[in-house]
């Protein structure tokens, strides 16, 4: 845990409006080490919005690494005045971005803003205008998928990742982690329709080529892309509740019916826009009968893997703990800890973010059916939710079960639906 922290960010419009990205470090205390980097590329939108975005992602930043006290450097004096409180936010596209910057703020102890000249913030501006030039290589990857390019908002991972590209391969986990801390928490609905993606919860899109609608009561502005998160069908090893994922277990004869099932519901409701899944034998299984049924093609995503549980693999969770108790434990405390020869909570998330962002960024405005696994697919939730990792123990998710998160152009993201088995 880092407790202070120095946050740099800055954002740019090659037009303004036009292609636009930000970037955003954060250092150490005496600016000496870098401790993180975000950079995305935003499509079409206006300097300030870039601008506004680079803050969050740093604040964001920031509180991933636990800071608690943050000096936050920007050479947009619109920004800096606006934060200290000193001008008044009157533009209406601005509203949302600065009330969710001012959300982040209230978690730290203290934040300070300064202006800086450019010249002092030029790693940030790298970062920007690295961002805006992922614009033609976003653009290259839409037309490759024969994907309109939306003069709508956008996503890039940090770090040039692209579609279809991700960290290695990991194993599955048949949700043992629900009974780890006190009783799961199950969430259902009826509401699994998948019709274009509403501007705000509760209400129906605009047409194309009419004006956006003035943001609801959660704030978030634009048409989200709507990520329909399919767990797959049973396994043998599901059934004993066992780390499994290197083994690739075929579906059981009952997970072939769950696959069907989900499929005939998704193909009732339509209007999906393409359909991802992990490399897995199971999930790709379970994204083929979804795929037949709506007439789509899957793609692969390495990303959606499931995670790496190294020397527990094939193990139940009490035989885990029983077999190597202190490391158990300390996994069980702290996201950052692998397995023995396994793959650490952080490491997913970083994964399963960068497909996220690739998602966001390819597919805006869309419904896109994934199809994942457990901890996958929580992480896609705990993104959306904005919670911390407890949500991994508390969740309880149901094969082939479906949930939906939506994620705005705008930078906000929302939850509609968790854990739904009523089409089985």
């Amino acid at each position: 845990m880092t407790d202070k922290v120095v946050v740099e960010a800055d954002g740019g419009s090659r037009g303004n409006p036009g292609p636009a990205g930000y970037g955003a470090v954060v250092w150490d205390a005496g600016r000496e080490a870098v401790l993180a980097e975000r950079k995305e590329f935003l499509g079409v939108a206006t300097n300030n919005v870039a601008e506004y975005r680079g803050l969050i992602a740093g604040l964001e930043a920031a509180a991933e690494l636990g800071a608690r006290e943050v000096s936050v450097r920007m050479d947009s004096k619109l920004v800096v005045e606006q934060m200290a409180g000193r001008w008044k936010v009157k533009h209406e596209a601005m509203i949302p971005l600065a009330d969710r910057a001012r959300r982040l703020v209230a978690g730290f102890d203290r934040v300070s803003f300064e202006w800086i000249p450019r010249k002092e913030n030029s790693h940030a501006d790298q970062l920007a205008n690295e961002a805006m030039d992922d614009a033609e290589v976003v653009g290259e990857v839409r037309n490759a998928l024969n994907q309109p390019v939306a003069e709508s908002s956008s996503a890039q991972r940090d770090s040039g990742s692209r579609a279809a590209s991700d960290l290695a391969a990991a194993a599955e986990l048949s949700d043992p982690l629900a009974a780890t801390r006190g009783p799961a928490v199950a969430t259902t609905s009826a509401d699994t329709g998948t019709a274009a993606p509403s501007d705000r919860a509760g209400t129906t899109p605009a047409a194309k080529g009419t004006s956006t609608p003035a943001p609801g009561w959660t704030g978030a502005v634009g048409r989200p892309t709507r990520l329909l998160l399919l767990r797959h069908g049973q396994t043998e090893l599901s059934v004993e509740r066992r780390y499994s994922g290197r083994g690739n277990p075929p579906l059981t004869e009952l997970g072939r019916q769950q696959a069907a099932n989900a499929a005939k519901m998704l193909a009732g409701k339509g209007n999906i826009a393409a359909i991802v899944c992990s490399p897995l034998g199971r999930a790709r299984e379970t994204a083929e009968a979804a795929g037949k049924a709506l007439a789509l093609p899957v793609r692969v995503l390495d990303g959606l893997i499931e995670t790496d549980f190294g020397a527990w693999e094939g193990l139940t969770f009490a035989e885990a703990r029983d077999h190597d108790p202190e490391s158990h434990a300390r996994w069980l405390g702290d996201p950052a800890v692998a397995p023995p020869g396994g793959e650490s909570f952080d490491q997913v998330r970083e994964r399963v973010e960068s497909v996220r962002r690739d998602l966001v960024a390819l597919y805006p405005g869309a419904n896109v059916l994934v199809v994942s696994h457990v901890t996958p697919i929580k992480m896609l939730l705990q993104l959306a939710l904005g919670v911390g990792p407890s949500l991994l123990y508390r969740l309880h998710l149901d094969l082939a079960s479906l949930s939906i998160a939506e994620f705005y152009p705008d930078g906000g993201s929302s939850v509609r639906l968790a854990n739904d088995t009523s089409y089985l």
